[in-house]
C-alpha cells in the first residue's frame, strides 16, 4: 500500500471514530421510547440536526441557514442556489438536509457532483461516515451499510436511499436507485478559476450540466437541485445556474443588509452574519492575512480582476513644483457625510501637474466624510502648491447640472466661509462638462498614459491612505466598475481641464526677423 493511500484509510479510521465518539446514546430507552423521540425529531429539522450530529452542530443556527433549510425541506419540488461565503458551512447543512431526506425516506436517489469525481468523493466521505459510525443514527434508524453496495462513490443504505459521486463531464445516463431516477442533485464547487477563465472549457461544463446530468432527474417526480459555490469569475456556472433557479441565496461573511448582498460595502461596512463562530475580531484578522482582490472572491461573492487595464502603478519623484507651468486642483464631490455609507461615493480632491508629457499625482484626499472636510482640503492643497506665489494653481469642481443646486447652496457657502476663516483667497470654478461613460472616460483619457509610464504618483506620498485607495482604485479598475472608482474619476477630470488649459495657454513662438526667408519676388 503506497503511503498516500495509508494516510487516506488513517483519515478515514479516524473520522469514524470522531462520528462515533460524539453520538453518545441512552442504552436505557425503550423501542416505543426511541419511536415516540424520533416521530418528535422528524416534526422540526434543525432539532433533527442538533441531536443526530452534535459534532457539527457546535454553534446555534443563523437565520440565513434557517431559512434556507426551512425553503428547501418544504418543496419537494426545487432548485436552489447557494452562493454562501467559505465558513457558513454550506456543504454541511446540505449534508444535514440529506441525510433527513434519506433517512426519513422522502428521498431516494441521491447524486453529488463536483469538479472531479475525487472531489465529489471527498464530499460523500461525511455522508458514508455518519452512516456507517453514528450510533444515534443505528439506534433511530437501524444499521445502513449494506453488503455489496457500499463504496466510496457508491453505497445504498438500508433505508433505501443511494448515493452517488460523480465528477464533472463524466456519464451519468441510466443513473437509477431501481425505478427511482435521481431526486437529489446537489451540486457543490463545480467552478474553478483555470475553468472560469477558459471560455470553451466552462461553455463545456455548463453543458454537461444542462444536457447530461440535469435530464436525470424524473419530469413526473419532484426533484431537488442545490448548487452551492461561490462567484468566483464573472462568467461561471454558479452565476449560470443562479439566473434560473428558484431561489438564489447570496450570503457574505460580512453584510450591511442580509436582503441586499454587496460585496464592496459589506467588506467595508459589515457585520458576521454568523457571529456566534465567526466573531468580528478574528474575521479580520483573516482578510488582514490575505489581499482584497483574494478576500472578495472568497468571502464577498464579488470576483475583481486585477490589473486588467491598469497593469501597474509607476512610482517616481515629483519635480520641483516651481517647474510645472501650472498646477490643477480637481474636485469629485459626493454628496454623502457618512463617513462609513454602504455602498456610496468617495469624496475626490487631487492636485495633479503635468511636466514634460507626464502626467504627476501630487498629493490629494479620497474619503468619505464630511462636505466641509472636502472644502478644506482645497485649501490645503493650495496651501501645499505654495498658495500660486510661486506657480500658478487652478482650481476645478465638477458640477454636472444635477450637482449644480448642490454646489451652489452647499460648498459655494461653505467656500465663503473657509476664505474668512483662512483669510486666503481661493476660488474654486465649476467643471460643467457633458461627460460620457465614466468607466470608458477612465480607460481612453489615463490608460495609454499609464501603459507609456506616463502617469506618475507621488513616491513621497506613497504610504499615505489616501494614495493606497487612489492606486487600489486604479489596480481594481474595471469597465464594469465593481470596485469604486472616484478617485481615477477625479484623476480624469484633472487631466482633462490640463489640457483644455495648455491648449489655451500654448506659447506663440515669436521668429525673429532675420530668420524670416525672403522672397526677392515680393520686395
Amino acid at each position: 500500500m503506497k503511503q498516500v493511500d495509508r494516510d487516506a484509510l488513517r483519515y478515514w479510521d479516524e473520522l469514524k471514530q470522531s462520528v462515533y465518539n460524539a453520538t453518545t446514546i441512552d442504552e436505557t430507552k425503550t423501542q416505543s421510547e426511541i419511536e415516540r423521540h424520533r416521530m418528535q425529531l422528524e416534526s422540526d429539522p434543525l432539532t433533527w440536526f442538533l441531536f443526530f450530529f452534535p459534532q457539527y452542530a457546535k454553534y446555534p443556527f443563523a437565520p440565513f441557514q434557517v431559512r434556507a433549510v426551512r425553503r428547501v425541506l418544504a418543496h419537494p419540488e426545487w432548485f436552489e442556489v447557494r452562493s454562501w461565503s467559505r465558513e457558513l458551512a454550506k456543504s454541511t447543512i446540505g449534508m444535514f438536509e440529506d441525510l433527513y431526506l434519506a433517512l426519513t425516506r422522502r428521498k431516494r436517489s441521491f447524486v453529488m457532483a463536483s469538479n472531479t469525481r475525487e472531489a465529489a468523493v471527498r464530499l460523500l466521505m461525511p455522508y458514508r461516515a455518519e452512516l456507517e459510525a453514528n450510533r444515534r443514527i443505528k439506534q433511530y434508524y437501524g444499521d445502513q451499510p449494506t453488503l455489496g453496495k457500499w463504496s466510496e462513490n457508491f453505497f445504498k443504505a438500508r433505508c433505501g436511499a443511494t448515493f452517488m459521486a460523480i465528477g464533472a463531464r463524466e456519464t451519468p445516463r441510466g443513473v437509477k436507485n431501481e425505478s427511482v431516477r435521481p431526486d437529489v442533485l446537489r451540486v457543490d464547487d463545480f467552478d474553478t478559476i483555470p475553468d472560469c477563465l477558459n471560455p470553451d472549457i466552462l461553455g463545456k461544463k455548463w453543458a454537461w450540466w444542462e444536457k447530461d446530468l440535469y435530464p436525470t432527474r424524473s419530469v413526473s417526480e419532484g426533484t431537488l437541485v442545490v448548487f452551492n459555490g461561490n462567484i468566483i469569475a464573472e462568467d461561471c456556472c454558479v452565476k449560470r445556474a443562479g439566473a434560473m433557479a428558484d431561489h438564489w441565496d447570496i450570503v457574505n461573511l460580512r453584510m450591511v443588509d442580509s436582503k441586499r448582498p454587496n460585496g464592496v460595502a459589506d467588506y467595508r461596512d459589515g457585520h458576521s452574519v454568523w457571529p456566534e463562530k465567526n466573531s468580528e475580531e478574528m474575521i479580520s484578522r483573516v482578510l488582514s492575512k490575505m489581499s482584497y482582490v483574494s478576500a472578495m472572491a472568497e468571502y464577498f461573492n464579488t470576483p475583481i480582476a486585477e490589473g486588467k487595464i491598469f497593469e501597474c502603478q509607476f512610482f517616481g519623484k515629483v519635480p520641483p513644483l516651481t517647474r510645472f507651468p501650472f498646477l490643477m486642483i480637481y474636485g469629485d464631490p459626493a454628496p454623502s457625510q457618512r463617513r462609513t455609507a454602504a455602498g456610496g461615493s468617495y469624496k475626490a480632491v487631487w492636485l495633479t501637474g503635468m511636466f514634460n508629457d507626464v502626467l504627476y499625482v501630487i498629493k490629494g484626499r479620497l474619503f468619505r466624510g464630511l462636505n466641509d472636510d472636502f472644502i478644506s482640503a482645497y485649501f490645503h492643497l493650495f496651501q501645499y502648491a505654495g498658495a500660486g506665489m510661486k506657480v500658478p494653481v487652478y482650481c476645478f469642481m465638477e458640477n454636472n447640472s444635477l450637482q449644480d443646486p448642490f454646489f451652489q447652496q452647499v460648498y459655494k457657502p461653505l467656500l465663503a466661509l473657509k476664505r474668512r476663516e483662512t483669510g486666503i483667497n481661493l476660488s474654486i470654478l465649476p467643471d460643467t462638462a457633458i461627460k460620457g461613460d465614466k468607466a470608458a472616460r477612465i480607460e481612453a483619457s489615463l490608460e495609454p498614459l499609464n501603459r507609456a509610464g506616463q502617469l506618475v504618483f507621488n513616491e513621497a506620498e506613497k504610504d499615505n491612505p489616501d494614495m493606497q485607495e487612489l492606486v487600489k482604485q486604479f489596480r481594481l479598475f474595471s469597465m464594469k466598475l465593481s470596485y469604486p472608482a472616484d478617485g481615477p474619476d477625479c484623476i480624469e477630470g484633472g487631466f482633462r481641464m490640463i489640457r483644455s488649459k495648455r491648449s489655451v495657454l500654448a506659447p506663440v513662438t515669436i521668429v525673429a526677423a532675420k530668420d524670416y526667408l525672403i522672397n526677392k519676388h515680393l520686395i
